[in-house]
């Protein structure tokens, strides 16, 4: 997935979900680019290129930076996708 400067979870899912935070585990590969995740309890954690992550749901997201962030999500968006739809 590519992931856009200025893209973050809560203006461009949160509206179409409803839910606090994204409820939906990721594990991901950063190819490149850098992003930020803070969880439901205030823990932050950054990710840069070859950054491997385990994300648990109660999380929200976003682009760090100036560069798109191009991730591998081994888990995750593929199962949203199907309920949501890639719009």
């Amino acid at each position: 997935m590519t992931l856009e400067p200025g893209w973050n979870w809560e203006k461009h899912v949160k509206p179409r979900v409803n839910t606090k935070s994204c409820e939906v585990p990721h594990t991901t590969l950063i190819v490149s680019g850098r992003i930020r995740n803070i969880m439901d309890d205030g823990s932050e954690t950054d990710g840069g290129p070859g950054d491997v992550a385990i994300v648990p749901p109660g999380h929200n997201t976003w682009v760090v930076g100036d560069e798109p962030c191009v991730a591998i999500d081994f888990t995750g968006v593929e199962d949203w996708v199907k309920v949501h739809g890639a719009r």
